[in-house]
């Protein structure tokens, strides 16, 4: 599955495939209209099984609010230039460009102070959003691969509103930058400069989990492989998807994937898990934050 060079070498084998037979969502927000737009931002929804991305182009003073929030959420600021107050527990907190923040549930508000790019991530408990999603239907039943979800222990000193520097150096044996919350597993993987070398791909899957792979910077094409069943009905095609950004995939259970960069500039990737994974939390310094957030036990 993976080289011996590739951190993820370490991780435990996984089984064979799974039939996989659910379709993957390709959501291309750099060529759909906003599904909301004002004069203070244009706004994006897409879902899959567990969560929800929220791609935000927002200008000075746009507010985003949640009221009795159920779980945990991510807020991803990509830009030095863009800047958040954000305010959770009655407490306004700056946070400054290129920095990730785990917003607790209750009462929160975002307002943008500098201009830019805003990504939240929240899981799809928080009904309400759901229905924003050009793709709500496509999940009004759920996948009979994915467990039903199930959010990690709370941190030990309490839900609090913490944020990470994003530029994190690189660190031999560990695998991207990764910071883990209650809901979700975020990997910011550094900047690709330029095509990714095509004889070093690591096509993979995932047995029990959906994955999303959020590009933020360059373009990427996105292999995918549906395994055979015994039904010949059920066979797909392979899918080799190009993807400008922003742009989200979300793979789903058992589909074997690889992701490629192919602009000649920065290619930025970003892959999201709700909830956290178990292989990755259990790797030594992989995940950056493993000292504020518990590992749950494995069923």
């Amino acid at each position: 599955m993976y080289e011996p060079s590739d951190p993820r070498s370490k991780l435990a084998s996984t089984a064979e495939a799974i039939s996989a037979a659910d379709d993957a969502v390709f959501a291309r927000f750099y060529d759909m209209p906003p599904h909301e737009t004002s004069e203070q931002a244009d706004v994006w929804y897409a879902r899959g099984h567990n969560f929800i991305a929220v791609y935000i182009d927002a200008r000075s003073g746009v507010v985003f609010t949640r009221r009795n929030q159920i779980d945990e959420y991510v807020v991803l600021v990509p830009d030095e230039s863009t800047a958040v107050e954000a305010t959770s527990q009655g407490i306004p907190t700056a946070i400054p460009g290129r920095r990730i923040a785990f917003v607790p549930p209750g009462d929160s508000a975002l307002k943008v102070v500098s201009p830019g790019r805003l990504v939240i991530l929240i899981t799809t408990q928080s009904e309400d959003l759901c229905g924003a999603c050009y793709n709500n239907e496509k999940f009004s039943s759920r996948s009979a691969s994915l467990p039903p979800f199930k959010p990690w222990p709370a941190p030990a000193d309490g839900f609090a509103l913490r944020q990470y520097p994003i530029d994190v150096p690189d660190v031999p044996g560990r695998f991207g930058r990764i910071w883990r919350c209650s809901t979700f597993m975020i990997n910011f993987f550094p900047q690709q400069i330029g095509p990714r070398d095509v004889t070093q791909l690591s096509p993979h899957h995932h047995n029990s989990f959906e994955q999303g792979s959020l590009a933020l910077e360059g373009a990427y094409f996105h292999h995918l492989r549906w395994p055979w069943t015994r039904d010949l009905n059920s066979w797909r095609d392979d899918a080799h998807e190009r993807f400008e950004s922003p742009s989200l995939l979300i793979i789903p259970p058992g589909v074997i994937h690889t992701s490629r960069a192919v602009a000649s500039g920065v290619n930025q990737l970003v892959d999201i898990f709700s909830p956290p994974r178990h292989d990755f939390s259990q790797q030594d310094g992989w995940v950056l934050n493993h000292d504020d957030y518990p590992i749950a036990v494995s069923e």
